[in-house]
């Protein structure tokens, strides 16, 4: 991966860690693992575990109807000039560690 490429994944993942946190009702604890960014640039996955996992799936519905938000505060709070399109997922693998 290029170091372009893992700037750009460094930035993704504390902005999203700041907009779910800034965002969240405080209902559960969301913390932001990992982000994967496509070779091209063009797409980005935000991985993050929920604590109680009983409302994983309301953080993830939640989370994903945030997308077109978090791409404004994307915009707001970075330099980035091309901003992929972002996804939000839950990390299943950190979540079996």
């Amino acid at each position: 991966m290029s170091a372009r490429n893992e700037k750009i994944e460094g930035i993704l993942h504390d902005l999203g860690a700041r907009f779910l946190s800034l965002n969240g009702n405080g209902a559960s604890l969301l913390t932001v693992t990992r982000t994967e960014l496509t070779k091209d640039g063009k797409r980005a996955t935000i991985f993050f575990t929920v604590f109680p996992e009983n409302l994983e799936k309301t953080a993830l519905e939640f989370a994903k109807r945030k997308r077109s938000e978090f791409r404004e505060f994307i915009k707001e709070n970075s330099l980035l000039g091309r901003i992929p399109q972002i996804d939000f997922d839950i990390d299943s693998g950190e979540k079996n560690r």
